[in-house]
């Protein structure tokens, strides 16, 4: 329970089915920083102030648990190493695995719980001809989550429950204020929470104390044109903050780490037909022995788009485009669907 409208309904909907609901928050950050967190950041003060609250209506029992420790290992750390190294992370896929289906998941059961349910727009399945639990996409499109969900298990499948996949967040709103929850019209939670006030760069540089240089932008030909500010600050597809005038737009079409510089190119430079992804996770299949036709989503709001997948080896795969896509960014997940149905997914290593 994140103190948001999305949990706290799913919490009351599983209620009145009758079940024997648990309300757990779990703390990120540590003391000090829950303290001083946003309003509308989870785990802040006045986030578990809202679920407590809300599991006190219900009637429920109410744990915090503090996972700040785990959290920063597996997803601050994560993320900071991500673009010290010029990769864009993606910290809400790591934390759906490895925190919220993971340390919570094994709380849950030491309090006696079968499943962990969430706020998530998103479904889940079982196929009896294959024998897999499937992921699937939730009915509102617009709030669909199961992009982040795509690292997920099967045993951590098998014992999720996502009430709200077949509503739209309009529909949560208003059966959340019929049922006089009192987070009905919370607003809705940033989307990388543990950053609050600072930027990335400004981020990293205060958690790692590695110290953010500035270093040349050139073109695809090693000609300077310009200066960054940072590695972190910059990501593939990016258009805007190059401060470099120029015939027509420039974007960030790949970082050097090792020389310390951002390649600039035009819209076409950054259109690519194909990526290889590794670290495949399949949920709806096994693993693919042959080509795979799929549709493709190379990013959370990116429309999912036609491609064929390959076998490389046991832990890759290259994805091959009908029509190029703009910017596939390394360090970024790329899932594929069939129809409403997450196949599988992986994180890009490079785009070609």
């Amino acid at each position: 329970m994140s103190g948001g409208v999305d949990s706290s309904l799913a919490a009351a909907l599983l209620k009145k089915e009758g079940c024997d609901v648990i309300g757990i928050t779990f703390r990120m950050w540590p003391k000090e920083e829950c303290g001083s967190s946003a309003d509308r950041a989870c785990c802040s003060l006045e986030a578990v102030t809202r679920a407590r609250a809300v599991a006190g209506d219900l009637g429920i029992p109410y744990y915090v648990m503090d996972f700040s420790k785990d959290f920063k290992r597996e997803v601050i750390d994560y993320f900071c190493a991500e673009y010290l190294k010029g990769l864009t992370p993606n910290p809400c896929v790591v934390c759906n695995e490895k925190i919220k289906f993971g340390k919570l998941l094994v709380k849950a059961r030491e309090l006696g719980a079968s499943y962990i349910a969430t706020g998530h727009y998103a479904k889940t399945g079982f196929d009896k001809a294959s024998g897999r639990f499937l992921l699937k996409e939730g009915r509102d499109k617009s709030k669909d989550q199961s992009y982040f969900l795509f690292n997920l298990s099967q045993q951590q499948l098998k014992e999720a429950m996502f009430p709200l996949g077949d509503l739209t967040k309009e529909r949560t709103r208003s059966l959340a204020k019929k049922l006089k929850i009192k987070t009905h019209n919370t607003a809705s939670s940033q989307d990388i929470c543990f950053i609050q006030d600072l930027d990335y760069a400004e981020y990293i540089r205060k958690k790692t104390g590695v110290e953010i240089k500035k270093g040349d932008i050139t073109d695809k030909d090693g000609n300077v044109i310009g200066r960054h500010n940072g590695i972190p600050f910059y990501t593939i597809g990016q258009r805007r903050g190059l401060g470099i005038a120029y015939k027509e737009p420039l974007y960030v079409t790949a970082i050097d780490i090792g020389k310390n510089r951002i390649i600039a190119g035009t819209k076409k430079d950054v259109m690519k037909k194909s990526l290889i992804a590794d670290r495949v996770n399949w949920i709806a299949v096994r693993g693919i022995e042959k080509p795979l036709r799929i549709m493709a989503r190379i990013r959370y709001n990116h429309k999912k788009a036609a491609a064929i997948v390959t076998r490389i080896d046991e832990n890759a795969i290259r994805v091959d485009f009908d029509e190029p896509q703009a910017a596939p960014t390394p360090g970024q997940a790329v899932v594929f669907y069939d129809k409403d149905v997450v196949v599988g997914g992986g994180w890009i290593r490079e785009s070609l």
